[in-house]
């Protein structure tokens, strides 16, 4: 019988999850796409849930004074971008504090850029208990270290932690941190991911605290596919 009463951690991903920013950054990547892999057209795709470290590394690796350049061009970018919620999502996690849920950010953006979104959303110092940055891993998604460091900071087992992600890369670390794992169809069609995730939504609206509490007591691995 599943313990209800048990203390639980949700674990966000940022951009295409709290933030709806996704559509924002394709623009910026299909442009360096364009300029700089004409032969890849999804260039973007590839990319998607990647630190920009590890994205500058895998494909602008070898020449620095490119990858200097394209660090400031995003960095000039993000300090323009707008930085909506994405539906539901700032409910949800209002629910969940008032549940007494272990919250954390998690996210591939470095310190850098989330000095811009604090200065948009200075709430989410209240939101998230911790927040953890590109700066403070050494391995990119889908490698699972960003989750188990967010465990780790709350003093949370993995069991009881429930991940919430949009892009593959993302999805796969929350699995490889054997989490289970929420999709939400932002970025990636619900049919691309829902073989790969515990439970597929659209967004927040309409995801039920109830939802959450029986998928995270759920044993691992029985995936519902259902949205």
């Amino acid at each position: 019988m599943m313990n209800r009463e048990k203390r639980l951690a949700a674990l966000f991903d940022m951009d295409g999850v709290v933030l709806d920013t996704e559509g924002q950054y394709d623009l910026f990547w299909i442009e360096q796409g364009k300029r700089f892999h004409p032969g890849m057209p999804d260039f973007y795709k590839k990319i998607k849930g990647m630190t920009t470290e590890k994205i500058l590394e895998d494909y602008f690796g070898g020449n620095m004074d490119l990858q200097q350049q394209i660090s400031h061009e995003l960095e000039e970018f993000e300090k323009k971008m707008s930085y909506p919620y994405v539906p539901g999502v700032e409910n949800f996690i209002r629910v969940l504090l008032g549940h007494g849920v272990r919250i954390a950010l998690v996210t591939s953006s470095n310190n850098v850029k989330m000095s811009y979104v604090l200065r948009a959303h200075p709430e989410f110092t209240e939101y998230f208990e911790r927040i953890i940055t590109a700066d403070k891993i050494t391995k990119s998604k889908p490698a699972p270290e960003c989750y188990l460091l967010a465990a780790k900071e709350l003093q949370m087992e993995t069991d009881v932690c429930c991940v919430f992600e949009d892009s593959f890369a993302g999805i796969e670390a929350g699995r490889n941190a054997r989490m289970k794992v929420v999709g939400v169809a932002t970025t990636n069609a619900k049919e691309k991911i829902v073989g790969m995730v515990d439970r597929v939504i659209e967004d927040f609206t309409g995801y039920s605290y109830d939802g959450f509490v029986d998928l995270t007591l759920r044993p691992y691995g029985l995936l519902d596919f259902m949205d």
